[in-house]
This record gives structure tokens, C-alpha cells and sequence, in this order.
């Protein structure tokens, strides 16, 4: 919450570190990415004259360097398409650049915390600004001043500044369950619980289809006024999704803390390399935030001292809760699951979901289970 005048210094900061870490970055791409200690051989003593502090000046060259090990590491993993790809060509052809408003790394040296006011002293180009206010829950501020660790990030987004602080928390010890709540993901339904909690997803999809129509105008326009609001709402779409699966891990954890219980939660790793789809469908699976819905999921339960065990979801949307029969035929339909063996009738994500409980338990046991083989007796 600066003044005019501190926000104004603040912006100007972030606007000099990320011209330099741009010029940075040409030079590491014309010298092949150098190593750390390389780099700052050909920068350091441009970026002082720049009016950089010595710290703010590590720190940018840190900065552009942890840059080209992310890309790299990108480009190893094939998140940017294959070798040789018009998208890999694009990443490589081509110097990282940073936005005016890009996240800036603070240490201690340059950013110091007063709790009690709700200030901060932090270096910018103009000089050392103190009693900067700053805003914070008093849950947060507790957390704040109790596990702060490291470095902060200053970021400017849409005219308001933040300080992203990182916090370590102990993980609470793991109770040992009595059951485990089953998981099942989906598109439909994001998340059904083996309890009965049901999370439907048919707003937040019906949201997603309008979000779409919008993209594919103003694509057509290519204005500049048209990128801004597509950036605009890219971020206003991640962040609803991201409150949605909050509150959907929130309420589940909460649950099997509340019973005793652990959660059980599908493995659907590589799910999108797996499945092939119809072109209308995939941009449904590629927009499904399972993965992040899950690690919200596993960071909660962590704090709140419930196991998390992650389980082979194959078969699970075909195999009967009740009797294990696994057939094809027994998914009548998204919704309904009929049973070709016992003729159970079922929700057929409730059914999977209890399968997945199931499924969770067992993985749970066999973990305790002992695998040292018995010692022979001796005469």
C-alpha cells in the first residue's frame, strides 16, 4: 500500500531491473549462457553504473541465469515441442526477455519486515523507502512472521504492487486412518468424494466456453488494446479456477481431518499424452486444472497432518464398488453405472470414487506391511 510518491519510485525500480536483466540476457545468449560466476564477469560492473546496489545487481544476473536453466529444462522435457518444432525454434532462436513489471528478487539486505506496523524498508532506484505499508490477513501476518524464509518478490500487476514471501511450514505429523476418502476427478464433476461431497463443474465449464468465444474475437482483431484485455482475461480465468479448486480442496481435507480419515486421489500423470480425443474435446482436457486441484489437495492435508496416498486410477470408472466386476459395459453413461455382475445401480462417479477409496486403503496397508523376509529358526 505505498503513497504516489513510493509507488512511483517502486514502479521506476522495477522498470530499471528489468531493462537490465534484459540486457543481461543478450549478453548471456550472444556468449552461449555462461555460467553464473561467467556472466557476472561481463555484467557486474555495467549493472553498478546502471545505478544497480551490488545485491540488486546479483540478484538480476541470478535472475536472468535461473531464466535460460528453466528453458533449458523445458526444452529437455519436450514442454516446448519437439526438437526442431516451429515452437522449439521460436525458444531457442531467440534472447529470454523480461517484463517491465516482472517479479524482482529481494534479499534481507535490501528488504526488511516490521511486523508490528505492517511496514517494510526496501531498496529501490531512488534510495532506501521505509514505512511502506503494507496489507496482510492477520492469519497470514501470523504465518509471515513466524516461517519467513529466504528471499521476497516484488511484482507489479495491473497498477498494484505485491510482495511475494515465501513462508516454511512444519508439516504437521500424520495421524494414522481409520478409511480414506476417495477422489475422482473429472470435467464434468471436478471432484467427487467417496463421503458424498459432489464439486460440479458445470459453471465453471459454462464460464470457460464464454471465456473461448471471447479469445477467438479479439484474436481477429490483432490491436494492441486486444492483447491487453486477452492477457487480462487469461489471468482473470486462472485465477476463478484457482479459487474453485481452493475451495474444493478445502472442503475435503477438512472432511477426512474431521473423520479420521486419509484421500485417496488418482495418478493421472501424463494423462494428456495418453488420451486421444476429438478436436472439441481437447480443449476441455487441456483447460481441466487436475494437477493443481491436487497439489492444493496434498500442500492442505500436509498442514493438517492427513495422508495422501496417489493410486492407479485404471478400470476405476468400470469396476464395481460392491463386487470388483471390471466390464466396459457397466458404464452406461457419463453419469450412470449399472453392473453386469451383482446389477448394482450407481452414480458412476460415487462408484469410482469408492473404488478409489478402496484402492487407497489397500495401498496404505501394503506400505505398513512388512516385506523383511521371516528368519528361519535356529536348532
Amino acid at each position: 500500500m505505498p503513497t504516489p510518491v513510493q509507488a512511483a519510485a517502486l514502479k521506476h525500480t522495477l522498470r530499471t531491473v528489468n531493462e537490465a536483466a534484459c540486457w543481461v540476457s543478450d549478453v548471456a545468449f550472444e556468449r552461449g549462457v555462461p555460467r553464473e560466476y561467467e556472466l557476472r564477469k561481463h555484467t557486474y560492473a555495467e549493472l553498478r553504473e546502471r545505478g544497480l546496489g551490488a545485491q540488486v545487481a546479483q540478484h538480476v544476473i541470478k535472475k536472468v541465469r535461473d531464466a535460460y536453466t528453466s528453458l533449458h529444462a523445458n526444452l529437455r522435457a519436450g514442454n516446448l515441442g519437439k526438437k526442431g518444432s516451429k515452437r522449439w525454434a521460436r525458444a531457442v532462436s531467440k534472447p529470454i526477455t523480461f517484463r517491465p513489471q516482472a517479479a524482482q528478487p529481494y534479499d534481507d539486505r535490501c528488504l526488511s519486515w516490521q511486523y508490528d506496523a505492517q511496514t517494510v524498508s526496501i531498496w529501490t532506484i531512488a534510495g532506501r523507502l521505509k514505512g511502506v505499508r503494507f496489507a496482510c490477513s492477520p492469519a497470514g501476518l501470523k504465518i509471515l512472521r513466524e516461517h519467513r524464509q529466504g528471499e521476497s518478490d516484488l511484482i507489479e500487476r495491473d497498477g498494484v504492487f505485491y510482495l511475494i514471501a515465501t513462508c516454511e511450514v512444519p508439516a504437521a505429523k500424520t495421524c494414522a486412518p481409520d478409511a480414506f476418502i476417495g477422489v475422482d476427478l473429472g470435467i464434468v464433476n471436478i471432484a467427487t468424494t467417496s463421503t458424498g461431497h459432489q464439486a460440479a463443474g458445470r459453471n465453471l465449464n459454462r464460464y470457460r466456453r464464454r471465456q473461448a468465444a471471447l479469445r477467438a474475437k479479439l484474436q481477429k482483431k490483432r490491436t494492441k488494446s486486444a492483447k491487453r484485455l486477452l492477457a487480462k482475461q487469461r489471468r482473470k480465468e486462472s485465477r476463478r479456477a484457482r479459487d474453485i479448486n481452493h475451495r474444493i480442496s478445502k472442503t475435503i481435507v477438512t472432511e477426512a481431518e474431521r473423520t479420521g480419515r486419509g484421500i485417496s486421489l488418482e495418478d493421472l500423470t501424463g494423462i494428456r499424452e495418453r488420451v486421444r480425443l476429438r478436436k472439441p474435446q481437447r480443449v476441455a482436457l487441456h483447460s481441466w486444472a487436475f494437477a493443481q486441484l491436487a497439489d492444493f489437495i496434498v500442500y492442505k492435508a500436509r498442514r493438517a497432518g492427513v495422508p495422501v496416498v496417489f493410486v492407479d486410477p485404471a478400470y476405476s470408472s468400470k469396476e464395481c464398488a460392491e463386487c470388483g466386476h471390471i466390464d466396459r459395459l457397466n458404464r452406461v453413461s457419463q453419469a450412470l453405472f449399472t453392473c453386469r455382475g451383482c446389477g448394482v445401480v450407481a452414480h458412476a462417479d460415487r462408484n469410482a470414487s469408492h473404488v478409489l477409496a478402496r484402492r487407497g486403503q489397500d495401498a496404505w496397508g501394503a506400505g505398513r506391511k512388512s516385506h523383511v523376509p521371516a528368519t528361519q529358526p535356529t536348532s
